[in-house]
């Protein structure tokens, strides 16, 4: 096997970030009281008028809730596994939700914050630091990938390229899912900063599938994509943690092929699970011509926040719910957040997103720079 690059990822920052405060939540009515005094010789006469408007509830369907996932692959493979996720969400609580992709990933942290008391995202370590940032969105769970609440960045090169070193990445073509990739683009930034590495024109894919679409097509030199360690047919991960095993074994790539189902690559029993599984469809043979270069340190895994003024009841049911659907129906839960390759749930907090909060403040990006 080719030599891999171990490397650490910039180190943790302590910073504190002053949150947005968000806006006080209205209460269900108004009253505005209107007096008029008139003054008739001794005589005064005061009138009253009190108007209410009613507000519409949340999670109604006049005032849905809105449930955000970031365009990390496909509108329409996110979609599908959302209205599943809808429609389990609306038999548990008795809410209306409804499920959008918005444009980017600014977008949809700007629909959090210009929303909320109604949202809730699916929404990476990066957005989630900079929407905490601009207007107070709070985080509730991350999600597990095959056991694990952590992922990491994947450096992918074609698999006849001479690149064999981060530092061989000068200079080279870079394409990247999206400003707003945590894993994408966040934490390579970051890697390339710390070690002086000056990657040549580099542009937005649209996506990680994308981002591997373009590595394979010869389009970019190298692609920055999630990693997620291979596993077998049962599930357990065959990744013993070495980065330089990251890979598929060379002795199995030729062995790679679509399985019957359509749902994964396997290479003699490998199940891929990395973002060029997902274009397994169109470029089947994506393992023998990509390869993967270099892994970064641990990220947080994706996360479940709700926008600043969401009601505290609201998110504690859904919260629940959804741990239930993935603890009661782990099958159903997988194929709702296929597109993500979520398998579980776990409670998190703000401080562990400190990691990821030091690099946006090191590189001084905002929502603005993600388009």
């Amino acid at each position: 096997m080719k030599p891999r690059v171990w490397f650490a990822v910039v180190a943790v920052f302590a910073l504190i970030v002053a949150a947005c405060g968000g806006g006080e939540t209205e209460g269900p009515a108004t009253t505005a009281a209107e007096t008029t005094t008139t003054t008739k010789a001794t005589t005064t006469t005061t009138e009253a008028t009190t108007t209410t408007e009613a507000m519409v509830e949340i999670g109604t369907p006049d005032n849905p809730i809105k449930v955000l996932f970031v365009p990390s692959v496909s509108a329409e493979e996110i979609i599908a596994g959302g209205e599943l996720l809808r429609a389990t969400l609306e038999e548990a609580t008795g809410l209306t939700f409804e499920v959008s992709v918005p444009t980017s990933y600014a977008a949809t942290i700007q629909e959090m914050c210009a929303s909320p008391d109604n949202t809730m995202g699916f929404i990476p370590a990066q957005a989630y630091v900079l929407a905490n940032e601009l207007c107070g969105v709070e985080v509730a769970l991350k999600s597990k990938r095959f056991g694990y609440t952590e992922y990491w960045t994947q450096f992918i090169v074609p698999r006849d390229s001479d690149v064999e070193t981060l530092e061989d990445l000068a200079g080279k073509k870079w394409a990247y899912p999206d400003a707003g990739s945590t894993s994408g683009f966040l934490v390579p930034s970051g890697l390339f900063k710390k070690l002086g590495i000056e990657p040549g024109e580099g542009f937005e894919a649209g996506g990680h599938s994308a981002t591997a679409r373009a590595v394979y097509t010869g389009e970019a030199d190298f692609g920055t994509t999630f990693y997620s360690p291979p596993v077998d047919a049962e599930g357990n991960v065959l990744w013993d943690g070495d980065p330089n095993n990251a890979d598929v074994p060379d002795e199995l790539v030729d062995q790679c092929v679509v399985t019957a189902d359509g749902k994964n690559i396997d290479c003699g029993g490998w199940l891929v699970k990395d973002a060029r599984r997902n274009i397994r469809d169109e470029a089947p043979d994506v393992v023998q011509k990509v390869r993967i270069l270099a892994l970064s340190d641990p990220i947080p895994n994706d996360t479940l926040s709700f926008g600043p003024d969401f009601p505290a009841d609201l998110k504690d049911q859904i919260v629940q719910a959804i741990i239930d659907f993935a603890q009661n129906d782990p099958e159903g839960f997988a194929t709702a957040f296929d597109a993500y390759s979520w398998d579980d749930v776990a409670p998190t907090n703000d401080t562990e997103f400190d990691f990821i909060r030091g690099l946006v403040q090191s590189l001084g990006i905002n929502v603005a720079d993600l388009g």
